[in-house]
């Protein structure tokens, strides 16, 4: 479990309660190294989990209620019954997640019962690092842990987080995020397959840094942008017959016909399928400059086919593309319209690749690069679901 979450949220609860917590539930966020907009269309994508993450820290006792408090935002309160049927609220705020899971995993059935949590995280908010999905995660092991709801599989819990994404939060997101924040494994791609939701787990080689760059663009997916992709993305697929865009090839594209931005977002989809392809391969030959040539690709139809950068972050791509040269690449990582830029390259060029984002693009966005996958954190250690849940 990552230490430093762990602790804010113990702290959270001793301040605020007065007493040491049952237990602390931890899961953590992701980057995405390639498959943006894809999980929703049924395709691959290779998220990796990260160290930072969100924290809950909790005590069950005797009573009706359970009450949250969120550290990150000031020790605000939030005091719900799980006697009352909870409904969808379409928020968006920290207090949305937290009775949407409540209402998800039917903590009314423990009736008699009360729940006292801390929350506190140390993911970046509006990065495009899933920081939804940390938290929903993480609130769905503390109420499993307690006895609030029924012990779950890690694939149910990700579900559950992602119906409170859909029916609360107001974003038809896929499933990418939460899969990787309940089943993956730290310092290593995920290689999910979203139709199945079958994945494996890719060993990153040990000179590849995964280097996470904040453009200060703080992302929202809740505009309705985030959406009007997945409804174009929608429509486009019935254009073309198929249940969804993993359906399609591009010589189905090519001889369809259809309108832009359907036909713009399709493209982006179908050939981004093949670049997570291509990109497991390079992980298992290690071929780091192959690999990079997938992530600059990927960042050219994310801006041009898919309309989903921000001007700013694509300034940042093209620093690090240039200091990176042909041994590595950057993109855009997340949903779009702000957030992180991922790059991968040698391990031992992040300093002068730091130097120089310092100097080219920002000294704040280089003060707060994260470089991922040299911590361990509570997640499965294969694609087998046991049903087990990770607390400690």
């Amino acid at each position: 479990m990552n230490p430093a979450a762990r602790q804010l949220a113990h702290d959270a609860f001793l301040r605020c309660y007065g007493a040491a917590p049952d237990g602390v539930a931890f899961a953590p966020g992701r980057v995405n190294l390639i498959g943006d907009h894809v999980d929703y269309n049924d395709g691959l994508v290779m998220p990796m989990p990260l160290a930072l993450g969100t924290a809950v820290a909790w005590r069950s006792g005797k009573g009706q209620a359970i009450r949250a408090v969120a550290a990150d935002f000031g020790d605000a309160i939030c005091t719900l019954d799980p006697a009352v049927e909870i409904e969808s609220e379409n928020e968006g705020d920290w207090r949305t997640y937290l009775r949407g899971m409540a209402s998800v995993l039917d903590v009314r059935a423990a009736d008699g019962r009360s729940l006292d949590l801390a929350i506190a995280g140390d993911l970046p908010r509006g990065a495009g690092l899933s920081s939804s999905a940390s938290y929903c995660t993480a609130l769905g092991r503390a109420f499993i842990a307690a006895g609030m709801a029924v012990p779950i599989t890690q694939v149910e819990l990700a579900k559950a987080a992602q119906r409170t994404e859909h029916d609360y939060a107001g974003v038809a997101c896929g499933i990418m995020d939460q899969m990787a924040s309940a089943c993956g494994i730290a310092g290593h791609a995920m290689m999910l397959d979203c139709q199945t939701l079958g994945w494996r787990n890719l060993a990153l080689p040990a000179d590849w840094a995964v280097i996470i760059v904040p453009s200060g663009v703080t992302r929202g997916l809740v505009d309705g942008e985030y959406n009007l992709r997945r409804s174009q993305c929608q429509d486009a697929a019935r254009m073309l017959g198929v249940s969804s865009l993993r359906g399609a090839s591009i010589e189905d594209l090519d001889g369809a016909a259809l309108p832009d931005p359907q036909h713009q977002r399709a493209r982006h989809v179908v050939e981004e399928i093949s670049r997570v392809e291509a990109a497991a391969e390079f992980v298992a030959q290690a071929d780091l400059a192959a690999f990079g040539d997938c992530l600059n690709e990927s960042h050219r139809s994310l801006r041009d086919l898919f309309e989903v950068s921000h001007p700013d972050v694509d300034r940042l791509v093209a620093v690090l593309q240039q200091a990176i040269g042909t041994s590595g690449g950057a993109r855009m990582t997340g949903g779009g319209f702000g957030g992180a830029v991922v790059a991968i390259a040698k391990r031992s060029e992040v300093e002068r690749l730091q130097s120089i984002v310092a100097s080219e693009y920002s000294p704040d966005a280089a003060a707060h690069t994260l470089i991922a996958g040299s911590d361990s954190i509570p997640t499965l250690d294969s694609q087998e679901d046991s049903g087990r849940s990770n607390y400690q």
